[in-house]
């Protein structure tokens, strides 16, 4: 799918956030014992410094901590929140965007949620104290704590892997919905209707639950029933065979499987090989990701391939364009939605279909 771009309106600026005269005057104290406060709790008077921290805590205050000033001056790091570490189309993105800045002289602060929105704020808030040229999270939902973190900050940010109504700045991804709807498409046209999805921890992996959702919606809208399975563990090899042998004993004549990612999906097919269901034959089965293994398993997976590399590139040069208008180079510093598209790619593990319609 070709890469789309529009503008959108600006719902973000950085003029209401809380600066160290604030948490002064909120304590009736001078920026100079903040400052110090900041470097240096025990050198400040034990009569002030626990109005300094109630004033610091009531604001929501977040300290440059390598500031030796009131100035704010920026670090050349770049704070990226990914939901997990081991993830590897996470990996590709953020190893493109660190080739990217490294041209520039920038470094990745990295860190990981877990899927934890808890966690999240926490991640944002330390890096934001780190006074970062720019900030990288995962998304576009994010709960209270981070939202007000991100809409009060004045650096730039970008919100990755997901697109949504309202960039705080700027959002590179695709559409999970349209993936969901695109893998469901893909399955109907080869004649199938026992149907399942399986995923796991989808309560917290919103842009796994958004395709979930499409393409259960998109067979609703044709009178086709999807079996979902939602394990509370990780989306893992293991994962997969667990989901299988939840849908086969609720679904006994079931025809395709689609999976939150593609390492369920190499467990659905390790399973399924071990009861002795041929796949394609038996069982269609279609994943999410492209990850190395899909293109060389056996049978090769149909998958969809969401461009990670793409995400990282277009995060760091769209970046990289905004911290050169804030210094004062030529260059749009509007909020922008960059939809990098995605696409499906159909392997073996469900073409056995499409060779029979074609008989």
């Amino acid at each position: 799918m070709s890469q789309n771009i529009k503008t959108a309106t600006r719902s973000r600026r950085g003029t209401n956030r809380v600066t160290m005269e604030d948490v002064a005057a909120h304590a009736r104290v001078s920026a100079s014992s903040v400052s110090l406060f900041l470097r240096n709790p025990t050198a400040v008077s034990p009569r002030i410094a626990p109005r300094i921290k109630r004033a610091i805590d009531a604001l929501g205050y977040v300290p440059n901590k390598l500031a030796g000033s009131l100035a704010a001056a920026r670090t050349r790091a770049i704070g990226v929140v990914i939901p997990r570490l081991g993830r590897a189309f996470f990996a590709e993105t953020v190893s493109a965007m660190q080739t990217e800045f490294d041209r520039c002289g920038y470094q990745l602060l990295l860190g990981a949620t877990e899927y934890d929105p808890a966690r999240e704020a926490d991640l944002v808030k330390t890096f934001l104290s780190w006074s970062p040229a720019a900030l990288v999270v995962t998304g576009c939902h994010h709960d209270e704590a981070t939202h007000t973190l991100l809409r009060r900050t004045n650096v730039p940010v970008a919100e990755m892997w997901e697109l949504g109504d309202e960039p705080f700045d700027l959002q590179v991804g695709f559409s999970h919905h349209a993936a969901g709807e695109a893998i469901a498409s893909h399955l109907h046209s080869l004649g199938l209707t026992r149907i399942a999805f399986v995923g796991a921890n989808m309560t917290r992996d919103l842009r796994a639950a958004q395709r979930r959702d499409s393409f259960c919606s998109w067979f609703s809208q044709r009178s086709i029933d999807v079996f979902v399975v939602d394990l509370p563990s990780s989306a893992s090899h293991a994962a997969g065979g667990h989901a299988l042998t939840i849908a086969l004993d609720a679904m006994p004549d079931i025809e395709a499987i689609a999976c939150l990612n593609d390492a369920m999906a190499l467990g659905v097919m390790f399973e399924a090989q071990r009861r002795g269901l041929r796949i394609p034959d038996d069982l269609a089965v279609a994943g999410f990701g492209d990850l190395p293994f899909s293109q060389v398993c056996v049978p090769p997976l149909t998958t969809i391939q969401p461009h990670a590399s793409t995400i990282g590139l277009r995060v760091a040069r769209e970046l990289l364009r905004r911290l050169d208008a804030e210094n004062g180079e030529s260059a749009s510093n509007a909020p922008k939605v960059v939809d990098v598209g995605f696409e499906l790619i159909a392997r073996e593990s469900t073409r056995r279909f499409r060779d029979c319609s074609s008989q």
